[in-house]
């Protein structure tokens, strides 16, 4: 896979805000799409929000209205910024991209390592 390395997780209290950044590495050309996932303790990794090349997002229910999910395609990099914090979005959040295409070939899958979001008071 392409490196991807993510980081603005964090302890935040419940009503705040972190902001989530992931950069995929290497010579890259095109990115199809990018996207943030979370998994939270005893449960399955869900999908948080997905973005295209052409700017098509897609979101969880449970983060409709709180989180914005963006990108820049020239940095390859995504963005996920988390308002309004709520203690169950406390998770390791997991960057995603798809169809990266680089001076190599095509990797259909990139995962970064996850960074935490700890929603506590």
């Amino acid at each position: 896979q392409v490196p991807l390395v993510e980081s603005g997780g964090g302890l935040v209290q419940p009503g705040g805000s972190l902001r989530l950044s992931c950069a995929a590495s290497g010579s890259i050309f095109t990115i199809n799409t990018m996207g943030w996932y979370r998994q939270a303790p005893g449960k399955q990794r869900e999908l948080v929000a997905t973005i295209t090349s052409g700017g098509r997002t897609n979101y969880a229910d449970s983060v409709k209205g709180r989180f914005t999910i963006s990108r820049d395609s020239a940095k390859n990099t995504v963005y996920l910024q988390m308002n309004s914090l709520k203690p169950e979005d406390t998770a390791v959040y997991y960057c995603y991209a798809d169809r990266v295409r680089t001076v190599v070939g095509v990797f259909l899958d990139s995962w970064g390592q996850g960074t935490r979001v700890t929603v506590s008071s």
